[in-house]
């Protein structure tokens, strides 16, 4: 009994530990921001963190080749492949960037490094900033600085043996709502509050089939989908992820949220508009999680999209608000027993303007909304109202047995 009751203790102390760190990380890095907007700011933090990370677990992996195979097959791609790490040229690791920190072109090395990272592994393609460093001209030495704060990373799993392997998925997550925040209503656009996340997931359950998000800002749905997964013994290789994103800098930030967690998805070849230029036309989800844009206006002109395919048997979405496009867009994606849950605002649940009570009477007689959770204001930085989640199924029956 009295070795039980310790356990949670020492459990509990770790864990504050780890998440204490972050914040200090984050207040360092703050400071080095000058006159670079937080809009820019944000991709060259992550872009570092991410190349800290992938570089890690290179290092690691390296070592482990050497030890089975032999100091001769340290550089075969195919080694790193089959355990799903990147492979990295000498002049893309983060050692050579910490080593030349300290000199004046440090900026041109990053971009070096992101663009053999890119180029030696075609997963990442499209992933990374373009050239980003040396357009902004960043000042060599807080830029210098900036490298250190993140190297101190490892300080952290030099603590604690134990370290969960999500570590700088932590800090990457936690710089994602930080820089959401310092944005304030641009920042909202990649972000959605985990608390929102972590509900849609627990509802809808996402433990095995493919999984959609029609606009997935930087992935913290399928971040969330994952975490549900093995937080109860499931295989992450019993899901498959699909997404879309309109934005190109957070398709990119999207690809590398994933890569960082390990996790593979297909986000489209490009960024692109969703009602215009699907990236996955035939796909069938069996879970759609998303927030889209509230109550975006002039998402089309009156005579487009007039008789698309994805509306076909409801009244036509209005042009001056897209919530109920976005709700026949995921519906027309649904499996034949997939589920949805999306973030609307609170006005989708009874506005009747042209036409969008007809298309909700619609969906109602067809029996597809399974449950609706009116959530408080205050939760988004995009917006102060309060807002809403829809539960769509195709199959409310089977689903409700299931559970």
């Amino acid at each position: 009994m009295d070795a039980a009751s310790k356990k949670p203790a020492t459990k509990k102390a770790t864990k504050k530990t780890q998440v204490g760190f972050e914040e200090p990380l984050w207040d360092a890095a703050n400071k080095l921001r000058g006159s670079v907007e937080s809009a820019e700011y944000k991709h060259i933090v992550l872009s570092l963190i991410f190349l800290k990370f992938i570089s890690d677990k290179f290092e690691g992996r390296k070592k482990a080749i050497a030890s089975e195979y032999g100091d001769e097959y340290i550089d075969m791609v195919d080694f790193y492949a089959m355990d799903n790490v990147f492979y990295l040229p000498k002049d893309a690791r983060w050692s050579y960037i910490q080593t030349n920190a300290k000199q004046g072109d440090i900026a041109v090395k990053i971009d070096t490094a992101l663009h053999a990272v890119e180029k030696n592994n075609k997963s990442l393609a499209g992933a990374l900033p373009d050239n980003y460093f040396s357009r902004l001209g960043l000042d060599a030495s807080k830029l210098s600085a900036l490298i250190d704060t993140i190297n101190n990373i490892d300080t952290i799993a030099n603590q604690n043996e134990k370290t969960e392997e999500d570590l700088v998925g932590r800090v990457y997550e936690y710089f994602l709502g930080k820089f959401a925040a310092s944005e304030g209503k641009g920042g909202g656009e990649f972000y959605t509050p985990k608390s929102i996340v972590t509900l849609i997931a627990d509802m809808i359950e996402p433990f095995e089939g493919k999984i959609y998000d029609p606009c997935c800002g930087s992935g913290g749905m399928f971040v969330q989908s994952l975490k549900f997964i093995n937080s109860h013994n499931g295989n992450q290789k019993n899901v498959s992820i699909y997404g879309q994103e309109y934005t190109n800098t957070t398709y990119k930030l999207a690809k590398m949220n994933l890569a960082v967690r390990g996790i593979s998805g297909n986000l489209g070849d490009i960024a692109g508009d969703t009602f215009f230029k699907d990236q996955h036309p035939d796909l069938k989800a069996d879970y759609i999680m998303a927030n889209p844009p509230f109550n975006q206006k002039q998402w089309r002109a009156d005579n487009e999209l007039v008789d698309d395919a994805r509306w076909t048997g409801y009244p036509t979405p209005p042009t001056g608000n897209a919530n109920y496009a976005w709700i026949m867009h995921m519906i027309s994606k649904l499996s034949e027993h997939g589920t949805a849950g999306f973030v609307l605002a609170n006005g989708s649940m009874s506005s009747n303007t042209s036409g969008e009570g007809d298309i909700r009477q619609k969906i109602i007689e067809n029996d597809l909304v399974d449950c609706m959770i009116a959530l408080p204001g205050q939760l988004f930085y995009t917006t102060q109202i309060p807002v809403c989640l829809w539960f769509i199924s195709k199959d409310k029956r089977g689903n409700n047995e299931k559970g």
